[in-house]
């Protein structure tokens, strides 16, 4: 969920787009990953893009100050329902909610595989993932998008200098 925030901003065609640029942006992002904040979806998004910037200034190598100041307006508090453990989210101000839950995931995913957190290697791609392959050697956000493009672009490259 943590680059899932982190990807909402990205370029098509050469410009940059941004999923939070209206509310329902918003609204929709919450409700993809069930999060609360439809009900104000523009503090809300506030909230989201403050953690979001933090976050891709982390992933940019600009330290964690930024983010660290999102992931101080929560916690996680451990409960039991019987036998089972769960977590519940405990932010200082509703709107927090989903920016938090997206800030500590990306922290989690830090922890957990730092080296398999990676920038898509399009050169005008803007987004991140998580390379889940077996031998880690995932370049591209998607290979039906910046991967297939650059094969066609090595392809053209080729047939431009001849055999």
């Amino acid at each position: 969920m943590g680059l899932d925030l982190v990807d909402t901003v990205w370029t098509e065609h050469g410009e940059p787009v941004d999923q939070f640029e209206d509310l329902d942006g918003v609204r929709a992002w919450l409700a993809d990953h069930d999060l609360p904040g439809a009900e104000e979806p523009e503090r809300a998004r506030d909230r989201l893009v403050t953690a979001r910037d933090a976050m891709r200034a982390v992933l940019a190598g600009q330290g964690g100050d930024r983010l660290n100041a999102v992931l101080d307006h929560g916690s996680r508090r451990p409960r039991l329902r019987g036998a089972e453990p769960y977590e519940v989210v405990v932010v200082d101000e509703a709107a927090w909610h989903g920016a938090w839950v997206a800030a500590a995931d990306l922290v989690r995913l830090l922890a957990e595989r730092p080296e398999r957190v990676r920038a898509c290697a399009g050169p005008q791609c803007v987004l991140w993932f998580l390379d889940v392959s077996r031998n880690g050697s995932r370049r591209w956000c998607s290979m039906e998008g910046c991967g297939n493009r650059a094969k066609v672009g090595r392809f053209n490259q080729r047939q431009r200098t001849g055999p």
